[in-house]
């Protein structure tokens, strides 16, 4: 026993353990008790730790595939809606040029009517104005040849017969359009 005993002293994890004041059985016992609760938080804690976490894994890997995913839509809205409007701009500017040149067109057979128009009026006029002219000639002519007429039966002094007062009228005529 006294072997064991300096075997023991010279040991030096058994004066490590002395030190510290390490008991073998108390020892293992704590050491058993341990790997008992890892045991039991590996079954019963750590899985559903770990479930909880792999679930948050695979709805974060879910949701950053529904983000891309929801990317590739906004990204083809995008370009549709581009597409459209573009379209749409192309038929609006269409649509002007038709308006422009149906304008243009409504604008010129409006002028042609108003020239037409105007034309009318002016030969109208001038009609007008040549008869109103040929009714004052012939106004005159009568009134100058009745007062040729007058005139000349004062002058003579005696009344002229009918005959007379138109040759004199006719005459006066003559003269006046010469």
């Amino acid at each position: 026993m006294a072997s064991l005993v300096t075997f023991a002293a010279a040991n030096p994890i058994t004066e490590i353990t002395s030190a510290f004041g390490v008991d073998g059985p108390k020892f293992f016992s704590q050491v058993i008790l341990v790997l008992f609760v890892a045991f039991i938080m590996k079954k019963f804690a750590f899985s559903a730790v770990q479930k909880t976490l792999e679930d948050r894994r695979t709805k974060i890997a879910e949701s950053l595939a529904n983000a891309e995913k929801i990317k590739q839509e906004l990204a083809k809205a995008q370009a549709k809606a581009e597409e459209i409007l573009t379209l749409a701009s192309k038929d609006a500017n269409r649509h002007i040029q038709e308006a422009r040149e149906a304008a243009a067109k409504v604008l010129e057979a409006e002028t042609q009517k108003a020239i037409a128009t105007a034309n009318d009026i002016v030969t109208k006029a001038r009609q007008a104005s040549e008869a109103e002219l040929a009714r004052m000639k012939a106004e005159l002519r009568r009134e100058v040849g009745r007062l040729v007429v007058q005139t000349t039966a004062k002058v003579a002094g005696k009344v002229l017969t009918a005959e007379d007062q138109q040759r004199l009228a006719d005459e006066a005529t003559r003269h006046l359009a010469a």
